[in-house]
């Protein structure tokens, strides 16, 4: 047993008061202290443009102003409505959400997931409610080697968890690298992630019938939740919903 190893186990035997005066918790987000571990702090909750309603019932933007009762739907939605039923989002992409989703996904902080993960599920709470299970948009091998975890697999598993509801990571693989979506147009993304998702045979009767909550970091456009969508319908799924963390502002269309 390495000294790490004697040390961590002596801690878990440490009462939580007594591990906050030792280590006193942080902001997940900027590293100032908190009242709570694993917490954003006020200034980081300030930084972050949540999503709260009204928003377009099938993309999941927001809209400025309350336009009445009823499903409210956005100037795209009605022109070209997305493969999947719902998305629905914690944060627009900028200020705040923006680090998270980078310090996750490029720095290795996958001690962010967790705070992330309980954002996400009280956004989708009712997409996750109606859901039988739930798939993570997956990587292609080649990039999942060099980037050595998917963060769409890690939040899935922690909503999944909180919520009892099945993660299912391998149902839907990524048969084709694609190239980055960074600087292209709304159809040259939709072309570039043609074909690019599978449901593997072994695991097609797993999706057949069910209700499927699709997971992701961040929704740009569209092209990557509609594409896994196309895929999931095709193998048997009943319905789709998306959800992710963070929604890019220019996403409503």
């Amino acid at each position: 047993m390495t000294t790490l190893d004697v040390v961590a186990s002596a801690l878990r035997g440490v009462p939580r008061g007594v591990l906050s005066l030792i280590y006193p918790p942080t902001c997940v987000g900027c590293g100032a202290a908190t009242a709570d571990p694993g917490a954003l702090c006020p200034a980081c909750w300030s930084g972050m443009r949540l999503i709260e309603e009204p928003v377009c019932q099938r993309y999941g933007t927001p809209f400025a102003v309350d336009l009445g009762v009823g499903p409210l739907l956005s100037p795209r939605a009605i022109a070209d409505p997305p493969a999947f039923g719902r998305g629905r989002a914690v944060a627009l992409y900028d200020g705040v959400a923006r680090q998270l989703v980078h310090r996750l996904k490029y720095e290795d902080r996958l001690d962010l997931a967790g705070v992330m993960a309980r954002m996400m599920a009280a956004s989708g709470r009712t997409l996750i409610a109606e859901a039988h299970c739930l798939v993570p948009v997956p990587l292609h091998r080649g990039r999942l080697w060099r980037r050595r975890f998917n963060q769409a697999a890690i939040l899935a598993r922690r909503i999944a968890r909180e919520a009892g509801r099945p993660c299912m990571p391998a149902a839907l693989v990524r048969v084709r690298a694609t190239r980055s979506q960074v600087g292209l147009s709304r159809a040259a993304r939709a072309e570039n992630l043609s074909g690019a998702f599978r449901v593997p045979e072994p695991e097609a009767h797993r999706i057949r019938g069910r209700r499927i909550l699709l997971v992701d970091d961040v929704t740009t456009t569209g092209a990557t939740g509609n594409a896994a969508t196309r895929a999931l319908l095709r193998a048997g799924a009943t319905s789709v919903d998306f959800l992710t963390f963070a929604l890019v502002g220019d996403a409503a269309g």
